[in-house]
């Protein structure tokens, strides 16, 4: 059985909402849970051009006064030292795990979550946060090793969820469908987190965050939607995973 770290956690749906800037519609949640903190290591592995990713993610945390370096495989020790706080940035979560794979630092993220550092991600970031991501909306665009994650919670994660409309015409499976597809070959349950929520782990207190309902799947049972503000604890036991 996996021993899931005691640790502070914020599991995003997205980085953009509709409408806004990055990071806007969680900016104020992310300087709650950082509490202080000012040395942020941003992980730019699930996109392409990391230069660029990084340079992004470096300017917005600039604005409220957070130093940020750009996690590169070429200066992970020194940097992992330094952080006091991870954000994993969205974008192909094969490719994100791939690489954080490569650089042996699974272990080494997990071991400093586990020693106090904050750990946030969007979407691709959150995904990685499970113990796997056979949950994930993406392409396997590369082969990672396996599909096995950090494993921060001992539950499933599904960014991006979206409801499925009764009024489509689209023929093929829906999230439903898929997730339920999931569970037919794998015990531990799925959190679907809507576009502008979020999941805040506080060692093990687990609340909804953002705007919107999250959808809990689970074997041989109805989903089951939780509101923001309300408690997600129970998951957060690691014989959910079993």
């Amino acid at each position: 059985m996996t021993d899931f770290p005691m640790a502070r956690l914020l599991l995003l749906s997205n980085s953009t909402n509709h409408g806004k800037g990055y990071l806007d519609h969680c900016m104020e949640e992310i300087l709650d849970i950082l509490d202080g903190r000012q040395r942020l290591a941003f992980v730019p592995f699930a996109l392409l051009d990391r230069e660029a990713y990084g340079a992004k993610a470096q300017e917005r945390f600039r604005q409220v006064g957070i130093e940020t370096r750009s996690l590169s495989l070429g200066n992970t020790a020194e940097t992992l030292d330094w952080a006091e706080a991870f954000f994993v940035g969205g974008g192909n979560t094969f490719r994100l795990l791939k690489t954080l794979q490569e650089g042996d630092l699974l272990t080494e993220v997990r071991q400093r979550v586990s020693q106090g550092a904050v750990y946030m991600g969007a979407s691709a970031g959150a995904n990685i946060a499970a113990p796997t991501i056979r949950t994930t909306n993406d392409m396997p665009i590369v082969e990672p090793g396996s599909f096995d994650a950090i494993a921060l919670v001992p539950f499933q994660i599904n960014p991006h969820y979206v409801d499925p409309s009764p009024n489509t015409t689209h023929m093929g499976e829906t999230r439903d469908q898929r997730l339920a597809e999931y569970l037919e070959e794998n015990a531990a349950p799925v959190v679907g987190i809507p576009e502008g929520a979020w999941i805040r782990v506080n060692d093990r207190q687990a609340l909804v965050g953002g705007t919107r309902p999250i959808r809990i799947f689970r074997r041989h049972e109805t989903p089951e939607e939780r509101h923001p503000g309300e408690d997600l604890s129970d998951l957060l036991e690691p014989s959910v995973s079993t």
